[in-house]
């Protein structure tokens, strides 16, 4: 791989790791704490959204975003050849 490849390779890579985080701060931090006030009158499965997304909705979201990532990753990798 050419050093230019090599470079876009790495910008993709951490691209993709910068919007996964961002969504996952946004889903525990955003939704489970700062925004609990505005969404604490939805009922989920006995408790309210806030407390749901707080427990549950981080841990759900991060396997997603692991899934996302890793079939992300093998579409990359195949696009600049680097594949296992």
């Amino acid at each position: 791989m050419s050093d230019k490849s090599t470079d876009a390779y790495w910008k993709a890579n951490v691209r993709i790791i910068t919007i996964c985080m961002v969504i996952w701060a946004l889903v525990s931090f955003g939704f489970g704490i700062v925004l609990r006030p505005l969404i604490a009158g939805i009922p989920v499965g006995g408790t309210d959204l806030g407390f749901w997304f707080a427990q549950q909705g981080s841990m759900l979201t991060f396997i997603a975003l692991v899934f996302y990532y890793r079939s992300y990753m093998n579409k990359l990798d195949k696009e600049f050849g680097v594949e296992e």
